[in-house]
């Protein structure tokens, strides 16, 4: 069965560890969606609220300098990363170096990020606005927080030496993992992130093992190490955005709690993807013309938290990938039918 050109390199960017379901988002959309520190609200907020604790996750991974050494595991997949962060001069400078297995690295100097793959001689450049990955996972948006998810408190603990407080998010409907985050105590860094299935089993977890907040970031450790020859392929993700595609067939919430945050259509075979989020997790809904004679591939993970299902109806391949359970996937790309029929 042969893949779409948009498939292939969701793969690839997902091999650099980037946060695939909102992935190639339009920086032309990110007004629309101001960081939750923007947030009145949190003016007002206690310390010891919980949203206060989300609050600060929210914008330390952005405004701070960090080094350390952190490992990604889903199911017997265990991965170690090094990254190193610095904030200067309202600009983030951002370097991610895979450890294990074929080398990759993620440069990131505002906006733009450079996936560097030397296996396959390839260089991906996207641009991306908010980030959800770790340790950036940054909420979309609290006001819908409570409607999906029951947010408290839990214990203190220590994760990588350093003190932190325990935030659990527990969904209130089948169509959404659980969450459990760390968060480092007097910066608000996230140090540990843990996201877990209806039957209580982790399906996916990040965690520093040793981290150093504060201090010089030097060039040396957030240059990249890979250097690109004449003879590498290069993916500019950022050339593939015409426009938001404002007239483009939709729907507006494919899932329950999920609302669109973003649409745009790609030049490479007019492929439209629509991002949805319920203020934590995220979706990316994909429609583009299939080969004639595709087959659908029906459901298949997408590796940790994430789940992917394709349909093709009326010649329209619809593929769903994002932070939800098998089923929640099927049912987004169910719902995205009648839109497509439109």
């Amino acid at each position: 069965m042969k893949a779409s050109k948009s498939w292939l390199i969701l793969w690839l960017c997902a091999l650099c560890g980037q946060p695939v379901a909102g992935f190639a988002a339009d920086p032309a959309l990110d007004g629309e969606m101001p960081p939750p520190a923007a947030d009145p609200a949190s003016a007002g907020r206690s310390a010891e609220e919980p949203l206060a604790w989300l609050d600060r996750i929210a914008s330390a991974s952005q405004r701070l300098n960090y080094v350390g050494t952190f490992s990604y595991q889903a199911g017997r997949r265990l991965e170690t990363s090094r990254i190193a962060h610095r904030y200067a001069d309202g600009e983030e400078t951002e370097r991610l170096e895979v450890l294990d297995g074929s080398p990759r690295e993620v440069v990131r100097r505002g906006d733009e990020v450079r996936c560097l793959l030397p296996a396959q001689r390839t260089v991906i450049i996207s641009r991306v606005g908010a980030r959800s990955g770790f340790p950036g996972r940054l909420l979309q948006s609290y006001a819908g927080l409570a409607g999906n998810y029951n947010v408290r408190l839990g214990e203190t603990g220590r994760i990588a030496a350093h003190e932190a407080r325990k935030v659990m998010l527990e969904p209130r409907d089948g169509l959404r993992f659980g969450h459990v985050l760390w968060v480092e105590a007097q910066s608000g860094l996230l140090l540990k992130s843990q996201v877990f299935d209806a039957s209580g089993g982790v399906v996916e977890q990040f965690a520093f093992s040793d981290v150093r907040i504060g201090g010089e970031i030097g060039d040396e450790l957030l240059a990249a190490r890979a250097k690109p020859q004449e003879d590498w392929s290069v993916v500019d993700m950022g050339n593939g955005v015409a426009s938001r595609a404002e007239d483009d067939k939709r729907i507006d919430e494919p899932l329950p709690g999920f609302a669109l945050v973003s649409k745009v259509r790609h030049h490479n075979g007019g492929t439209v993807q629509m991002v949805f989020s319920d203020g934590l997790a995220a979706i990316s809904v994909f429609v583009e013309q299939a080969e004639a004679g595709a087959e659908a591939r029906g459901g298949f993970p997408g590796g940790g938290a994430v789940h992917a299902f394709e349909r093709i109806v009326d010649g329209q391949r619809i593929t769903v990938l994002g932070e939800v359970p098998p089923h929640a996937a099927q049912q987004a790309a169910e719902a995205m039918d009648a839109a497509v029929r439109k």
